[in-house]
């Protein structure tokens, strides 16, 4: 996305304070958008906010600390961007997270549900009057290359067994869902929604302990030299966000700067509204659902 003196453009970051999120912050603000970063901990989001202030020298850049597995701290997270900015032209849901065990968020939602879903699903739509003021806008949303499904009758993985990466892989699929009727939602209303795999790269992903924390750790030890950087990653997100040639386009998933096949479940319309009135009441939009999420005293 260009910029000028007269209407700079505006983004907001989802764990931005490391990786790739870090990446994809300090690339805008090199190109001198007004970027907003999310961050889980504010020690870690203003070590992060003086480093790329020091790196591109654009002083126009903004913390805001919410955990998004917490839809209170998403709903003041919400709040504190409209009050800071009065305009949005690019949100881009990155943040993601995997859990070695089952843990319930303050709502009673499974975590993985709860942060890769859920939370940029309640922030979009609580932002999302403020992008339609500002088209033409763009959403990204960060995905992940996993053949899964979503079981609507455990989405809570009350009945199922828990893995990390299975709950993983239901709850970013759940971003595909989420892109697909909200594209089709904001047709002709100057706002496109695409997702994006950025690729394996370099990552923390479900921090240092558990199977992935191993995995990394062996992976990067005999072959860190391979795996791409989380600033080549950005690149993929990036030409989501800056494209001229994606100018309109919307509702399409891609990696390296080409659309791919989605999971045959994301493909289904019915799946895909299905998912978003489900979120809708796990998040308070409209009626809660029953049997799923106990908010806590």
């Amino acid at each position: 996305m260009s910029t000028s003196a007269e209407h700079q453009c505006t983004a907001l970051v989802t764990g931005a304070n490391s990786g790739l999120g870090k990446a994809i912050v300090t690339a805008l603000a090199a190109n001198g958008l007004r970027v907003g970063l999310v961050s889980r901990d504010r020690a870690r989001g203003e070590a992060a906010l003086a480093d790329i202030r020091a790196a591109t020298g654009n002083q126009d850049l903004h913390l805001f600390v919410a955990d998004l597995a917490d839809q209170a701290s998403v709903r003041v997270l919400a709040q504190a961007v409209r009050d800071r900015f009065d305009r949005l032209h690019l949100l881009i849901n990155n943040a993601g997270t995997a859990f070695a065990e089952r843990r319930l968020s303050p709502q009673g939602i499974e975590c993985a549900l709860a942060t890769n879903h859920l939370g940029p699903f309640l922030l979009t739509n609580l932002l999302l009057d403020l992008i339609k003021a500002s088209a033409p806008a763009r959403i990204v949303n960060v995905g992940t290359r996993i053949d899964a499904a979503m079981d609507f009758d455990d989405l809570n993985w009350d009945k199922r067994p828990y893995g990390m990466m299975k709950g993983y892989a239901q709850s970013k699929l759940g971003n595909l869902h989420f892109t697909f009727e909200l594209a089709r939602r904001l047709q002709g209303r100057g706002v496109t929604v695409n997702c994006v795999f950025p690729g394996v790269f370099k990552s923390n992903l479900g921090g240092t302990d558990g199977a992935q924390g191993l995995f990394w750790k062996l992976l990067i030890r005999f072959g860190g030299w391979a795996i791409p950087t989380a600033e080549t990653a950005a690149q993929r997100v990036l030409y989501l966000a800056n494209a001229p040639e994606l100018v309109g386009v919307s509702g399409q998933y891609f990696a390296d700067r080409k659309t791919i096949p989605a999971p045959a479940q994301a493909l289904d319309a019915e799946a895909n509204r299905r998912l978003w009135e489900i979120s809708e009441r796990l998040t308070g939009l409209s009626r809660p659902q029953p049997g799923i999420g106990q908010e806590t005293p």
